[in-house]
Parts: C-alpha cells; structure tokens; sequence
C-alpha cells in the first residue's frame, strides 16, 4: 500500500522542479523573457520533471522522514540536484534543439532546487519541533546546560524537539566557546560562573551534559549546581551511550554513583573476547549483586554458554527473567544449588565441563556472619571454595577466579577471616600445570545486596533518621560494573597463585556519604537527622588494602596491582578436612578460636 505522506513528499518535489527550472529562465533573461525561451521552458518541463523523478527515487530521497531531517539527508538532495542537472543537460544536448538551452539556467536549477526542497523540509522540522509553533518556548521550563562538547550539542538539539525543557543557556569550561552558540542558544560562560549568572537566566534546573569528562569534572559541575540552589539532572554515562542503550535525551536525576563514580575502565576488548567467546563459562552465586553483573558482563563477549549456579531461587529466576528479555540470543543453564554440595558441583561441572568459574557465592554481611552464623560463613566461603576449586582441578578447568574482599586484610571479623582462608586455600592447591587460580581483591560496591546504599535509601523515605556506626567510619567504595570489569580484566591478566587488589580511590566517610544522599533526596540535615549508634561486631573504623607486611607490585593496568603475600600451605586443604567436615555446628567462640589457629593475622574483636 502506498504511504500518502510519500505522494505528498514526492508531488512537492516535482512541484519544486517545476519552479525551479521556470524561475531559472525568469532569473537568466528577465525583466523580458524572449517568446521563445518562454515556449522552451514549457515544452522541456515535462522532460525535466521525468527525469528530476527517476533520480529522486534512484537516490532514495523518500526513505526518511521530513520531521527528521538531517545533514545527510541534505547531502542527498544536493546529490540528487546535481545529477538531475547534468541528466537534463544530457538529453537536451542528444535532442539537438535548435536553440540550446541557455547553460545558466542549467546551473540555476539546481541551486534552486536544493533551496527549496532543503528549506521546505527544515521549516517543516522546526514546525515540528515547535520552534515555529512555539517560537517562545511557551508551557517550557526553562533549563541550563553544564558542559559544550558533542554531547551537550546533541543533547540541546534534542531537547528542541521537548513539549517540557526549553535551553535557555550553556556553561562550557572551555573560553574559545564562550560567547558563541550551540544549535541557536549562547554559550555564557564557564560553569564557574553559574551562581552569578542563574538570575538573569530565570532558570531552576541545570542538566550535566558531561558523560566523556573525568569523574572529578562531573563532580565539580554537580556541586557548583547545587551551591547554586539548582535541581541538578545529567545525561546517561558514556558507557551506556556508547552501547546504545540509551539516547542523550533520557536525563535523569543525578545519583550517588554521579559522586563517588570513578573514571571508566579501560579493558583489554580483544583479550577478553579470545578469553570468553565460544566457550562455557560458570559463575557461582550468579544471582547476587556481583554474580548477575559478571553474567551481564560475559554475554558481551559472546560466550557458548553461561551456567548459573545460585542457592536462591527468587534470585536465580529473576536473573533467567532478565536474561531472556536482554540477552536472548545468549544460552545460559540456571541451576539451583549450593556450592557446599560436592555432588552437586561435580555434577555441574562435569555436564558442562566450563573452561573459566568465577566463583563469587559467599556470605558477606560482616555482623550477621559474627556471631549466630558463624559457623555457616565458614562452610559457605571456606567449604564452599574448597569444593568448586577441586572439582574445576577434576575437571580441568583452565582458570578459576576468586572474589575476595578488602576485609580478608588484618581481617578482624570472621567474615573477613572465611575469605582469607579461602584465598589460601585456592592459592595452595595451585599447580604448575593445573587449573589457574586467580584471585581479587574489592571494597564495598555501591548498591549491592545488604550494602549501607540501599538501607540509607529506606531510611531516607520513611523520613530519617539515618543510622551511621561511628562519625569517622570510612570505607572504600566502587560501582558494581568497575569492580565487575576489573574481576574479569584481573582474570585475562593472572597466569596462577596471584591476588590481585583493585585501586580502590580514595576512602569516603560514611557520614559524608550519608550526607549526600540525603542532599541528592532533596532535604537537609535539619528535616532527615544523622544518628551514630556505634561500631557492630566485627566492624573496623578502615578497611585496608594490604596486610602487614604485604606489598604489591603494579602491572599493565593501573587500576590493578599484586599483593606480595605469604605463601600457601600445599597440605593446607588436607589439614582444614577434619574441622570442615564435623558433624556439629561449633558456637562462634569456637568457630573464632579455630580461625585465629590458622590466621595469626585474624585479631578477634
């Protein structure tokens, strides 16, 4: 069936011929067009018309859409003209007329033409845009953009074609912009400026249009908004606009990763690629916080197959969800279980006979593993790392990476303590010509299950207050895909036995962060109090890095380095058999007085 719209586009363009090439003879002989020319015009529009038609459609003129008129649409009618032009001129010169046509009005035409087919499709565009049916941006909030590089263009292009947000200003750090205009709206100043100059741009809001700065720029312009009473927005990050998931004009409210946010990762693509594509991958404790991103994370690579094994059923079916609606060209096994089960696991692994685990199942939360489930931490990151260890060495696993945390340094928890003891047991079953065992090092990861993001959250909406241990608490923190990317660039990069630590930044104080959040929901201190209860079981005022008498050594990436460690025990697996295997459940006395014998660097608290 034939579009309308596409008649209608294709009866203007012709129309236009027709003007163009009458008003090219009117142009070249007026005030007085000879007699003539006039009846030449007349005869020759048919032939012009005709052929002005077949180029049209040989150039695919009527593909795109008139609202969405562009550069290359642009270029392609002044194709279409040129070539129309020297086709004319072609046929006319074989017909042998007895006049020529004048050569001016052959170079007229085309000029023409692309003035009139260009400029009816930009008037309609910004009639559509409502910059000619809202030419004062009547109904719009007015609205200042921080930043002037390629995504702020596109961003106020965008917003043109908005019923809600109307650019009234941009900031850019950048002097040779300053006093020039982006798509039609100034450049003012530099984003320094913006507390002086927010009056006289009667704005409310700011937008960060600034995805391809360093995260210490974004900060600097997020703060200087707020300083300056505006309701800071920003743009998607350079990731997901690079993936082209999302579109510079999704603006969000600004979020807590905006502040502490670090500068994007830069991975090894190619390695990875040869590393994990087409092959079997197998993540344990696929549906927490870090197993599901690293899920996420290997299907970019295109794997065979990803086997997801998970103790939760909720989680695990909400990842299976996930995968079929994002990832539905990916094949991947969820599989319910528990990595304590030895049968289990041989199961698994021999069906699937993965060449990489990335094994991340573990209890985590520092006070609920102290005490009454003490016992438990133990089996599920000790036990539960033993066994996946030795039956991806049955199975001849090429790599196996450990998720270790920071708190496996001095630990003074027996959470800390567990994934210590488990660092060690893979690093002793480590063999010159077996199954590689990497292992890495984190902090806390913004927004992961049972992380202090989520409780604050819950807090801030039921109206405060906000609960923090202690006023000078500090902890390392990243977003859950840097720490995802740099597990799975520690692991490209490990040949057997290493730890990896992650260059964590900076230390951020609890306080500080409740603070933020509270500033980020819109309130102050004053409506949504901070309350200090005092340090948990287990909880340290720092996390480190190193142990004493640790060093690290860099290598190619600068945000991963090699902790200098201890060595392992070979017989250490062996000699953890007995105590693993008893049949009671020890009190947490007993299970801590069993791990400081086997850590001299666990200090019990």
């Amino acid at each position: 069936m034939i579009n309308p719209r596409t008649v209608l586009a294709v009866g203007h363009d012709l129309v236009a011929v027709g003007i163009a090439w009458l008003a090219a003879y009117w142009l070249r002989l007026s005030p007085d067009v000879p007699d003539f020319y006039q009846v030449q015009a007349f005869d020759t529009l048919l032939l012009v018309i005709a052929v002005h038609a077949a180029v049209f459609f040989a150039f695919g003129l009527y593909r795109g859409i008139w609202r969405f008129a562009s550069l290359p649409d642009l270029q392609r009618i002044i194709g279409a003209a040129v070539i129309g032009a020297l086709t004319v001129s072609a046929v006319l010169f074989m017909q042998q007329a007895p006049v020529p046509v004048p050569r001016s009005v052959l170079i007229i035409t085309p000029v023409l033409l692309v003035m009139l087919m260009g400029g009816s499709r930009l008037a309609y565009r910004g009639w559509k845009e409502r910059r000619l049916g809202n030419p004062g941006g009547a109904g719009r909030e007015p609205v200042i953009v921080l930043g002037g590089a390629e995504a702020a263009a596109n961003l106020i292009k965008e917003l043109a074609r908005s019923p809600q947000w109307l650019v009234v200003g941009v900031l850019d750090d950048d002097r040779s912009h300053h006093g020039r205009q982006i798509h039609g709206v100034k450049v003012h100043g530099a984003i320094a400026d913006l507390p002086q100059l927010r009056a006289r741009l009667d704005a409310q809001r700011a937008i960060i249009a600034m995805p391809e700065a360093s995260h210490r720029e974004r900060r600097r312009a997020i703060e200087t908004a707020q300083a300056a009473g505006l309701q800071v927005l920003t743009v998607p990050s350079f990731d997901d606009l690079l993936s082209g998931r999302v579109t510079v004009s999704q603006i969000r409210k600004v979020e807590l990763d905006d502040l502490l946010g670090r500068d994007p990762v830069q991975l090894d693509a190619t390695g990875l690629r040869e590393w994990l594509g087409e092959q079997v991958v197998l993540v344990t404790g696929a549906g927490g916080s870090i197993g599901s991103e690293l899920c996420r994370q290997i299907a970019r690579y295109r794997p065979q197959r990803i086997v997801l094994l998970e103790n939760s059923e909720y989680s695990l079916y909400t990842v299976e969800q996930e995968f079929a609606q994002r990832f539905p060209d990916t094949a991947i096994t969820p599989v319910i279980g528990s990595v304590t089960d030895p049968r289990q696991v041989r199961h698994v692994l021999s069906t699937y006979r993965p060449t990489v685990v990335f094994h991340a199942a573990a209890y985590k939360h520092v006070p609920l593993m102290e005490n009454e489930n003490a016992w438990q931490a133990v089996l599920n990151n000790v036990l539960g790392t033993r066994v996946v260890a030795e039956a991806a060495i049955a199975q001849g696993v090429g790599k196996f990476v450990l998720i270790s945390t920071d708190k496996a340094v001095n630990p003074t928890n027996v959470m800390g303590a567990s994934k210590r003891l488990a660092e060690l047991v893979c690093q002793s079953l480590q063999r010159a010509d077996g199954t590689c065992f990497v292992i890495v090092r984190f902090g806390n990861v913004l927004g992961s299950t049972g992380s202090v993001i989520p409780r604050f959250r819950e807090q801030i909406a039921a109206g405060g207050p906000v609960t923090v241990t202690h006023p000078d608490i500090t902890r390392y923190f990243m977003s859950i895909p840097e720490a995802v990317q740099l597990v799975m660039q520690a692991g490209l990069m490990g040949k057997g036995g290493e730890i990896f630590v992650l260059d964590m930044g900076e230390p951020v104080k609890i306080a500080d962060l409740a603070r933020d959040m509270i500033r980020l929901s819109g309130f102050d201190e004053s409506e949504i109090r901070i309350v200090y209860t005092g340090l948990r079981p287990g909880e340290k005022l720092y996390e480190e890095v190193l142990a004493d008498g640790e060093n690290s050594l860099p290598t190619p990436h600068p945000k991963l380095r090699i902790a200098q460690v201890r060595p392992a025990d070979p017989a250490l697996p062996g000699q953890l058999s007995a105590w693993l295997a008893r049949a009671d459940a020890p009190d947490a006395d007993t299970v801590k007085a069993e791990l400081s014998r086997w850590l001299p660097e666990y200090s019990r608290r």
